[in-house]
């Protein structure tokens, strides 16, 4: 049995927090009184800028081997702290020799692409039951596409091509979403978003990425060194391997659910003056409230037979992706919703 244990997240600037015997205390100047948080229910902390981390406290964590991850204002990774790394290291050498090997690096590329458009296709599918035509069927033509795309993936014989159709695949995802909500934008756009669909769904991702470089630490393997990725200097390749299969019903379908319902209002992100969209201190609140609500919803797991937490999701494919290189299984199953 896995306990799930809850993610702090710290996001007002200002905000200090610090060791207490076994707790975590947090301060803030403007809300007086004593708060604390017992650290045996915390597994992970989440700070963005602004926001002071004592040394005892770091050190504590550290010990603990309990995360510790600093996050921009929208997001975007900056820095973990984790402690003493776990696992076996003869796991990381069959994951090295695995990428180094050009056929199993492939077979395993495949695999992550075929979870992402599988589950880009139930996004699409479910989205357009609610549909009338002719956005249903236009909707539906794109989940046809994602299809044949899933039969050129698997018989893909380099990862040049399987990249070409990964992303004719996406640019036909994200042309669809406008179908879907009105506020999405026909095309992605990052670094940064230029409109308050895409800086949610950046906020999102960069959520989700840190939950998952969580998981494959945790389970002893390396988050830089990926399959279709590849190895990139300051990239978590692997951890952006295994989001692709987690993105579309995790992160994208909450933002879409969020815009649809009306539950993002102009107070949640503001425009700098060269056209970047960034959350407020207001927007990133209620964000991470809905996304902590949504870590708490249960998925099948047809590989397991039985309900998981979405937040269990990322250690899940993360154990099932170390029995693979172990040998301990034929073959890597991605996760795809049922």
């Amino acid at each position: 049995m896995t306990e799930l244990l809850r993610t702090l997240f710290i996001t007002t600037p200002g905000t200090s927090l610090h060791l207490e015997g076994d707790t975590v205390r947090i301060h803030h100047p403007d809300k007086p009184g004593r708060h604390i948080l017992p650290l045996l229910r915390i597994e992970h902390i989440v700070v963005w800028n602004g926001v002071d981390v004592s040394n005892d406290l770091i050190m504590r964590c550290a010990d603990d081997a309990r995360g510790i991850t600093w996050m921009s204002r929208n997001g975007r990774f900056l820095a973990r702290v984790t402690g003493h790394q776990t696992g076996n290291p003869l796991l990381r050498l069959e994951q090295t020799r695995a990428y180094d090997s050009t056929q199993r690096r492939l077979t395993l590329a495949r695999t992550i692409v075929a979870g992402k458009l599988q589950n880009y296709r139930q996004l699409l599918l479910r989205a357009a039951r609610d549909l009338d035509p002719p956005a249903r069927d236009d909707v539906r033509d794109v989940a046809d596409q994602h299809a044949q795309a899933l039969t050129a993936a698997a018989q893909a014989t380099s990862l040049t091509e399987l990249l070409g159709i990964e992303g004719n695949a996406a640019r036909g995802y994200f042309q669809a979403l406008p179908t879907l909500s009105s506020h999405a934008p026909p095309r992605r756009s990052k670094r940064p978003p230029t409109d308050a669909f895409n800086c949610l769904l950046s906020f999102g991702y960069g959520m989700l990425r840190t939950a998952v470089t969580g998981a494959l630490e945790h389970v002893g393997l390396d988050p830089y060194i990926g399959y279709l990725h590849g190895v990139r200097p300051g990239k978590p390749s692997l951890a952006l391997d295994l989001m692709e299969e987690l993105r579309p019903l995790l992160v994208d379908r909450l933002v879409l659910t969020l815009f649809n319902r009306k539950q993002i209002t102009a107070a949640h992100t503001t425009t700098d003056p060269a056209g970047g969209v960034h959350l407020t201190e207001e927007g990133r609140a209620f964000f991470l409230g809905t996304w902590s609500k949504a870590r708490e919803r249960t998925w099948r797991h047809s590989e397991l037979d039985r309900d998981v937490p979405a937040a269990l999701l990322p250690l899940v494919q993360a154990r099932l992706l170390a029995r693979h290189l172990r040998g301990d299984r034929a073959l890597y199953t991605p996760w795809v919703a049922s």
